[in-house]
């Protein structure tokens, strides 16, 4: 926790001018999306604790992949 405390105070706090609350909220909003999505952590191996999931969802009901044909026909009937 100290680690993040640190580098949030080093890389955003100290390096920004903010002039509303709501463009601080936004600006460490998404610095704290980017630090646990995108960054490489040294105590997890490298890397970032949590992963964005770039894996495509199962199709619903067990339907293998449709061609567009195959949609429009299904829409039709």
């Amino acid at each position: 926790m100290e680690s993040f405390n640190g580098k949030l105070r080093d890389e955003v706090l100290n390096g920004e001018i903010f002039y509303t609350l709501t463009e601080a909220r936004v600006l460490v909003e998404r610095w704290r999306n980017e630090y646990n999505t995108k960054r490489p952590h040294s105590s997890l191996g490298y890397r970032p604790p949590a992963p964005e999931t770039v894996a495509a969802a199962p199709p619903l009901g067990g339907v293998s992949s449709l061609s567009s044909l195959e949609i429009a026909t299904m829409a039709l009937t």
